[in-house]
Order: structure tokens, then sequence, then C-alpha cells
């Protein structure tokens, strides 16, 4: 019996030295281009494109297929990663978490592409150890066209990697600001992905802009108020703690992302409030748990690329950790708008309440600066300090709205029913002419940015003045009832005060045009008539002229104040062309 246990030992030994061999030989047959410059460089988009299918030729727990079409001309592509090799993902849904991995969205920030290559090589070969309760899908590089557009010069506050793409968009567009309005092939795609994905979780991997501190790592979780209710509780208090203990336990501190700009940090800040513009922000609408990963642009690029790896990884232990109570939260928030009478259109900062960060910075100075001869911020990083700072993190609904049981669009708005069916949106066409009792909007008044801003000049300080009448509408209208799903997308989209609405965005600025107008001269004689026989309408007119010294002075004004209360004024002049069918 002796003799066998001697023998025992050495056998278990050289199996366990022959696995990590193994895995270590697998791992060399598949480098990735980060590795083979020594985490200096970051791979090409065809690079990247390749070294999938090259692992989902090997490793049948890895799938690679293209799924629509970008601005560049090239596909789009969605790798998965499943232990148990089932790619169909409307039923792996049913059975296990999901996360979605979005990289390259800013191609100059190739932190996450990088790392999820590194992270699914070493799925595969067991490196790591596969989850088995957990799928992955990735889309490894988001923005193509930005992709293939690579320099070494246009990210002019970042520390490597040697050459990375831009930006911009085949079209020029942040694609980081196009999720809600989906000007662009890639966001179209991406809608298709994600819904077919359904993700319990999502991570976008960017790199930070901003202020010098020592962390590699910050993570912007989407705003817990706005997500709500017991699933923003679970993000707040639950997923984003452990996060953050766990990778602290292997010494790679994180923080909530920096957001301050030209100042320092130890002042405080606020989170970020990630509007459905942003790939969070869209992703909250459907009760997803979504994060951004945000490295630091001044560590070396080896470093971030590593902490985004583990960081990830992390995030899949939580998953297979918490998965049946996060699946249970969302089957319960896809129903909690049955509880709703209204939903938030704006959000404030809610001041009576804030945390405190154990904040690890580095002291800086106010110089004069040699260039301009004015003052400017220089971090010192011999002086690094710990200090709490105080993290504004909650906000507080501003301004909502009633919510409605249904809403009718006119037809012919193609390019709003186009974006609702790409959004899974489900609606019904009226089959004939019609007349509701609904609520009517008209824009009272509006503000427009002066600059242009991602193919736009959005409004903004929406006002609307409603009324509730009798109105005919006709076969081919479009009815979209609020109890669906969808229902936080149509409000956000629809409901043109809400800060990205499809009006905000332009989508409805031909109705704030008048079509018909008039000629003073002959107007003028039924403006008098008009007064004579309306003596409420007089009054209204002097009191108007009293309280306003430019109107009183503007003679066009006037008549056009009064053109706008006759009958030959069209209706169409700034009427929003969605109605709200109210609840009963």
């Amino acid at each position: 019996m002796k003799a066998s246990k001697f023998v025992l030992i050495p056998i278990l030994l050289f199996l366990l030295i022959t696995c990590e061999t193994e895995t270590e030989d697998r791992t060399v047959n598949f480098p990735t281009y980060f590795e083979t410059t020594e985490g200096e460089e970051t791979a090409t988009y065809l690079q990247v494109i390749d070294f999938y299918i090259q692992l989902a030729k090997e490793f049948p727990e890895i799938n690679i297929q293209t799924i629509g079409n970008t601005d560049s001309g090239n596909p789009l592509h969605m790798v998965t990663f499943n232990v148990d090799g089932d790619f169909n993902l409307k039923k792996i849904a049913d059975e296990k978490i999901i996360i979605l991995i979005n990289n390259g969205i800013h191609p100059g920030e190739s932190d996450g592409i990088d790392a999820t290559m590194l992270l699914y090589r070493d799925l595969a070969v067991g490196k790591i150890n596969p989850p088995k309760n957990t799928v992955l899908v990735t889309i490894p590089v988001y923005n193509v066209g930005g992709a293939l557009n690579r320099n070494s010069n246009t990210r002019a506050n970042q520390n490597g990697p040697k050459s990375y793409g831009f930006r911009g968009n085949t079209q020029n567009y942040d694609l980081n600001r196009d999720f809600i309005k989906a000007d662009t092939k890639n966001a179209k795609t991406f809608a298709r992905i994600f819904h077919l994905a359904n993700p319990d979780i999502f991570i976008d991997n960017h790199v930070s802009n901003g202020a010098d501190y020592q962390y590699t790592l910050t993570h912007l979780f989407t705003q817990h108020n706005k997500l709500g209710e017991e699933l923003g509780g679970y993000l707040n208090g639950e997923m984003m703690p452990q996060l953050e203990k766990s990778l602290a336990d292997m010494e790679w501190d994180i923080t909530p992302y920096v957001n301050v700009f030209n100042q320092v940090p130890e002042k405080g800040f606020s989170q970020f409030m990630d509007y459905p513009r942003y790939s969070t922000g869209y992703t909250t609408l459907w009760n997803t748990l979504g994060m951004m990963v945000e490295t630091h642009m001044l560590k070396p690029y080896k470093q971030r690329v590593e902490g985004t790896y583990h960081l990830m990884n992390k995030m899949i232990a939580i998953a297979e950790k918490d998965g049946d109570k996060i699946k249970e939260l969302r089957k319960n928030a896809s129903t909690r708008h049955l509880n709703w009478e209204h939903y938030p259109v704006a959000w404030d900062i809610d001041t009576t309440k804030s945390s405190i960060l154990n904040f690890k910075g580095f002291e800086a100075d106010t110089l004069i600066s040699q260039v301009t001869g004015l003052n400017r911020l220089k971090y010192d990083r011999t002086r690094p300090f710990t200090k709490e700072v105080t993290y504004q993190n909650y906000f507080k609904p501003s301004d909502s709205v009633e919510i409605p049981e249904a809403y009718i669009i006119k037809k012919g708005w193609d390019k709003i029913i186009d974006r609702l069916e790409l959004n899974a949106i489900e609606y019904s066409v009226l089959d004939e002419d019609s007349t509701v009792t609904v609520e009517s909007y008209r824009i009272g008044d509006y503000k427009t940015q002066r600059r242009p801003y991602e193919g736009h000049y959005p409004h903004y300080d929406t006002k609307v003045e409603s009324t509730v009448k009798i109105i005919a509408f006709s076969e081919g209208d479009i009815l979209v009832p609020t109890d669906q799903i969808g229902i936080r997308y149509l409000l956000e989209t629809l409901e043109p005060e809400a800060k990205d609405s499809f009006f905000n965005w332009n989508f409805f600025d031909v109705i704030l045009q008048q079509k018909e107008g008039f000629s003073p001269y002959v107007f003028e004689d039924e403006a008098l008539q008009m007064l004579k026989e309306n003596a409420e309408l007089k009054e209204y007119f002097e009191l108007k002229k009293q309280s306003d010294q430019d109107f009183a002075q503007n003679w066009y004004a006037q008549l056009d104040w009064l053109f706008k209360r006759s009958e030959h004024y069209e209706a169409a002049h700034l009427q929003y062309p969605v109605y709200r069918v109210l609840k009963k």
C-alpha cells in the first residue's frame, strides 16, 4: 500500500504538468498580435476577424457569423462562446446568462478589442475555467470604418498603442451617440444583434479622457436610478460592489468614471448620465444591466488591456454566481410598467444624497502656461494621495409624462416606423378610417443648438401644449400599444420633451415650418374685420401690445399673430403627428 501511494503522487504531478503544458502549447498556437508585439500594438481589423475565424475552426465552443452591414461596406461580426457548443441564442436565453461585449466603437480605444481576443482564446484552451451557465457574445470591432482608418496621431492624449483606428466611422459619425437615432448602418445592425442576443449584461469597452489619477480601470455603470427599482438596486448595491471588491483583491483597484474636465477630481464629481444616445443608455431601455469600461488613457497600453481582461473575467464570475437572481430581476422588470402611471422624461442630480469615494489621485498645481501665459493645470505623479471625495451618483426625475395606453402615428412617417420595427416594437395598422379621442400635442417652444452635432442640430428645452380632441385617422395609420417590452423605448423616442426623442433629433422638423403665409396688404383688411367682429380677440390683441413693446412696434408680428388665429392658418404647423390614446 505504501508503494502504491508513492507511485500515485508522481503520476498525478506528471498529469498536472502535462495538462498545464498542453494548455500553454495551445495558447502559443493562437497568439494575438497584441502578444507578439509584447503589448505595444493592437490588431488590425482583418487580423481580429482572422483570429476569431481560426478559433472557431479549432474550438467547437466558438462560433463566428456575419450579421448586417456597416457604413464601411463591411459586415459586422458576432462571435459567441458557449461551452456547450449551442449557438441558438433564442433557446440559450432561457437557460443561461448572456453577456454582450462591444469593442471598438471608438477604434482608437482598442483595449477591449485585444482583451476580448485574449479572453476567448484563454476560455477555449482552458487557461481559465470556462463558465457553465454564461454565454459570451461579442462584436469584435463595431466601428469597422474607423478601424480601417488607421493612424498614429489622432489620440493626442493616449499612451499607446503605436497605431490605431479613428474615432469617427466611415461617415464621420461618433457611433456612441447614434444608438437611439440610428443614422448609421452600424447602429441598425447593432439593434439586430442586441435584440437577437437579448443580453442580461452588456459591456462596452472604452478608454477615458479627463483628469489624471492612479487607477488603470474605471467603470461607468448605467445610472441606477434611471434603470430603476429592484434592478437598479441590484446594479448599484450588489453587482458594482462585487466587481470592485473582486478586482481590488487582485490589486486592480477600480473607481467610478472620473467625470471631470479641466478641474481636479478631489473637488468631487457626479456620475455620468447615460441617455439613450449612448450604448448603455440604449440597452437599459430593455432592462439590460449595462456598463462601460473606461481605462485610463495615460496608463501603458499593455496594462490597460490586462485590466480590461481581468474586469471581463470577473464580470463572468458575477454572472455565474448571480445568474438566477439576474434572470428573475429582468423577468420582473419586463412587466413592472403595469404599475406605472408616469414616466420621467428629465433628470437632475439629487443633491440630498451622495456617496464617498476613497479616491486615489495625484496632487495638481496651477502653473503659468509657457504657451498662453495664463493658468494651466499640471498633475504631479510623485505626489499620490488617497482622499475622501464626494461622488454624486443619485438622480431624481425633474419632469414626467402620463403614460398613454397607445400612440397613433400618422402614416407616411417611415423613418419612425423603420426604427420601431428595427427595435422589435409591436404595432398594428388601422384597417379603416376611424375617429378617436386622443391627446394631441402642439410644439409650444423649443431651442436648437447652433452648432452641428452628429449630423443634426438637436433641439432642447422642448415644451408641448396638450389638448384632448377627436381626431379623424385614416386607414394605414399606425397604432402602437405601450403595454410591451419596448415601452421605455417608445416613451424615450415619441415623447417630444424627452432628451433623446425623435423630435429633439430633428425627425419631425418639417412640422416646424409654416407652408402657407399671407400678403400683408391683402390680409390687413381681413385682420381689421376680425377685430371688429370678435371683441374677445381684440381684447387679447390690445393686452399683448401693452405688455410686449417689441410686439407693439412690429407691424408684421401683429399681423402674423392675427393670421395664426384666422381660418387661413394651417393645422399642420407645429402639430406633432403622434397622438396619445389615454388610458380609460
